[in-house]
């Protein structure tokens, strides 16, 4: 049977506009659930169905066909099954859709695999995902109501330990998987039906802004980064126009060249080699007199015309893994450092091609800060390896 991964992605939003390409941890909200979904290696077909020239560009970035809905089942008032159904009719081949949210970031390609085997080997119609609370629920009182609220799930004279207590399930929205022949009849979740229950720390759905700050600290702590698992950071070489400066070259009357840089990003590298990693500079141009104007004491190759190959020459020189290896630039020149690197970046003004090819796209513009911010990146990622070799 066909299974198609379909992830909803309507333009509007009344709570954050276009939140979900909206930069969570340096990735497009939408783009960690497709990540997830083309690792687990387990769908046929991966759509996005969206409305929106935007959304369709960045689902396409990260390997996405894309539905266009139409402006019927494109209103706030509609449902998740009315642009499903409008994507089965569409699109006969398919005989399971799993509609996964795009507003769930911690999602992970080992939960996707285990319910594709649910609904294909084990012959479940319908399966959605769970994850179990401990809270005791009492019942509402409405004002000018007099009565007093009754517990729902609780003795109150012998209350739970949580440790003694099971607590219950409840829908988190990270996915629905259901068969076609239900779909058609009007349900996401019936027939034979199971629940898979995720683990808590996965469980992140962004519903309103408040939410983002600690979504973001979530995901870097408990997101699917790929399949390789991340390893310390030992190097990284940054592009000097354009990351490290502004890209804008100052001409004077007697042709000399002035650039301009944030001091910033003079500490973010000088707290990189605090915690040991090296840092390399880069550049098409012959920028020696800049570099030595700045005195950032690092190694710096200029008149470069083959980027990857030193690039590849310092990973090889320094005995690294590309793991180990993290690259910030913004040009095309850049591109296949960005995909070989095991950690890349680049400003927020990087053009296209870069942007697409980085996986992560700083806040900061380049020259204006976005050396120190992919820096704290990296040592936020760091917290994760470590975490990882403790537990």
């Amino acid at each position: 049977p066909h299974l198609a991964a379909l992830v909803l992605a309507r333009g509007g939003s009344k709570g954050i506009p276009l939140k979900n390409i909206k930069l969570l941890a340096g990735v497009p909200l939408i783009g960690w659930v497709l990540r997830a979904a083309i690792d687990a290696g387990v769908f046929h077909s991966i759509w996005v169905s969206t409305d929106h020239d935007e959304i369709e560009k960045v689902a396409k970035q990260f390997g996405a066909q894309v539905h266009r809905r139409s402006p019927k089942v494109s209103q706030d008032s509609s449902t998740s099954l009315e642009a499903i159904t409008e994507f089965l009719n569409q699109h006969h081949e398919v005989d399971i859709v799993g509609n996964i949210q795009a507003t769930s970031p911690c999602l992970h390609p080992s939960d996707l695999i285990k319910v594709a085997d649910m609904i294909q080997k084990e012959g479940f119609d319908s399966v959605f995902s769970v994850v179990r609370r401990h809270q005791f629920r009492w019942s509402e009182v409405k004002k000018g109501e007099n009565k007093m609220t009754e517990p729902q799930n609780l003795n109150p004279a012998k209350r739970y330990r949580r440790q003694d207590w099971p607590g219950e399930l409840y829908e988190n929205g990270s996915f629905y998987f259901a068969k076609r022949h239900l779909i058609e009849k009007g349900y996401l979740q019936g027939g034979k039906m199971a629940y898979y229950e995720m683990r808590a720390e996965h469980s992140v759905d962004i519903d309103i802004d408040i939410d983002w700050p600690i979504a973001e600290q979530r995901v870097l702590s408990f997101g699917y980064f790929g399949k390789e698992p991340l390893k310390e950071v030992k190097l990284l070489v940054c592009s000097i126009d354009g990351c490290l400066t502004n890209g804008r070259i100052y001409v004077t009357e007697d042709h000399k060249e002035m650039v301009s840089y944030d001091y910033r990003d003079i500490v973010g590298i000088d707290l990189l080699k605090k915690r040991g990693i090296q840092v390399q500079l880069i550049s098409d141009r012959d920028c020696s007199k800049t570099l030595s104007a700045m005195q950032l004491g690092c190694v710096a190759k200029v008149n470069v015309t083959n980027k990857l190959q030193v690039l590849k020459d310092w990973q090889e020189d320094m005995g690294l893994s590309w793991k180990e290896v993290a690259y910030l630039g913004n040009e095309e020149s850049d591109v296949e450092c960005l995909k070989q690197a095991g950690m890349s970046a680049v400003p927020a003004d990087a053009c296209a091609a870069a942007q697409k090819a980085a996986g992560y796209i700083c806040k900061s513009r380049g020259g204006c800060g976005a050396v120190r911010e992919f820096a704290e990146h990296i040592f936020l990622l760091l917290e994760k390896v470590n975490s990882a070799r403790k537990q």
